[in-house]
């Protein structure tokens, strides 16, 4: 059976992601801190599916628990053929009103455990000439956003990130895809205590649907993720207006 790593696997998109991935005959390693939540999946995904299921807790805003990661990855005994690098938090405040070192973290989660985790992908994967690689990203990446900066700015990393490792790979066997989502109905923006009441409801989207397509996409070798017609539309609109006038009207909605 192939093998998927996921990070961030206890709840949320990283859940679906371990879920989707089991039921189509994926065994799995699952990242996280929280032990609790991953035993329970391991044993629910292990019993349904018929799948081998082992965690790894690590917090990979740590060099430790980026470095366990890296050596599980490294691996060729049980070599990894897809990475999900789902792993990530966001910040929604004002930047100076928050202390640096939430920043910091933010990007050490955002941004440098998702450089990190695909340099040992990348090594083991084109020694193989076989590989995924599927970095979570975010429609934020595409927009200014005033009320949470360094979020946006790590997004908008790990799109042109994954497009420019995608493109370096393009005849190693490896692809590379981002996954974009929009405003998703998970823990993601309660843990970032975020009033998100303004959102309209058309604009959130289940988790079962992002992964669904975010996964179809990356099967077929797709760089680039937008899941739902109504998000593919939304950023076709964003890379047509000037962004002077981007701005002003992200500044009016709050988003």
């Amino acid at each position: 059976m192939p093998l998927a790593l996921i990070t961030g696997a206890s709840v949320g998109l990283g859940a679906e992601f371990a879920r989707q991935l089991a039921a189509s005959g994926h065994d799995l390693v699952l990242v996280a801190r929280d032990g609790v939540r991953l035993e329970r999946a391991r044993r629910e995904l292990s019993a349904r599916h018929g799948v081998m299921v082992d965690v790894l807790l690590a917090d990979l805003g740590t060099d430790d628990g980026c470095a366990s990661v890296e050596r599980r990855i490294a691996d060729t005994d049980r070599p990894v053929d897809l990475l999900v690098n789902n792993a990530g938090i966001g910040i929604y405040a004002a930047f100076g009103k928050t202390a640096l070192a939430d920043e910091e973290r933010q990007l050490d989660l955002n941004v440098r455990a998702v450089v990190r985790l695909s340099h040992a992908a990348v090594r083991v994967m084109t020694e193989r000439n076989q590989g995924r690689i599927v970095n979570v990203s975010s429609v934020a990446g595409f927009v200014p956003r005033g009320g949470n900066a360094t979020y946006a700015a790590s997004k908008a990393y790990v799109t042109l990130f994954s497009e420019s490792l995608a493109l370096q790979l393009r005849d190693a066997g490896v692809s590379v895809t981002a996954v974009h989502p929009g405003f998703t109905r998970t823990e993601f923006h309660k843990r970032a205590t975020a009033d998100m009441s303004h959102v309209p409801k058309a604009l959130w989207l289940s988790p079962e649907v992002v992964v669904r397509e975010g996964l179809a996409d990356a099967m077929r070798g797709k760089v680039m993720s937008v899941p739902t017609r109504r998000y593919r539309t939304l950023l076709l609109l964003v890379r047509l207006v000037p962004r002077s006038l981007l701005r002003r009207v992200m500044a009016r909605r709050g988003f």
